[in-house]
């Protein structure tokens, strides 16, 4: 069913995909022209770094560092609306996570389409599907309006959260919520 989407992101181009928040856009986070690519469709700045999607915890875990009160909160929330800033365990292509800070962005959403897509790329980089600084749009036919050719392929759906993600840094003593966004973290 998502046989273009899964060639898309081989063959290095953007996708666009519904998630649990906002409708996003994705690529190949170890194709570092793909990466650049989304930047540039975006117009994000460099120094802002896009995180990763997963299809689940243990998928996570093998290639970020789940510890602690992060593995505590991925239990909890996963597949949800939180995003965990952790340290990667594998080397990930430049703007795919913080490369000073040696940390990057982790979720796994709770969106059939997107967990479907995820399943057969493996982990995506990932970022809402707005150009930067604009509003975040929630459906493919929002983006596609914004978009058009630049994406390779669309994702039918509708991201039914509309809010974006919890953004917690799990990287220190105690999280710390970056962003407050879907998910309330308990103090």
């Amino acid at each position: 069913m998502y046989e273009l989407a899964v060639e898309a992101v081989q063959s290095g181009e953007i996708i666009g995909l519904p998630t649990d928040t906002v409708y996003g856009l994705a690529v190949d986070p170890l194709n570092q022209n793909a990466v650049s690519a989304l930047y540039d469709a975006k117009g994000r700045p460099e120094h802002k770094p896009v995180g990763l999607l997963v299809t689940s915890v243990e998928d996570a875990a093998m290639i970020a560092e789940l510890h602690g009160y992060a593995a505590e909160l991925a239990e909890m929330f996963w597949p949800g609306a939180l995003t965990l800033v952790v340290a990667p365990k594998v080397i990930l292509s430049d703007w795919v996570g913080d490369r000073q800070r040696l940390t990057v962005g982790i979720r796994v959403p709770d969106c059939g389409p997107a967990r479907e897509v995820l399943a057969l790329t493996g982990p995506l980089a990932v970022t809402s599907a707005n150009r930067s600084g604009q509003p975040d749009v929630h459906s493919d036919r929002e983006a596609r309006a914004i978009f058009g050719d630049e994406v390779a392929y669309y994702v039918p759906g509708q991201a039914p959260g509309g809010t974006p993600s919890t953004v917690v840094d799990a990287t220190g003593f105690r999280p710390l919520v970056i962003r407050q966004g879907a998910v309330e973290i308990p103090a």
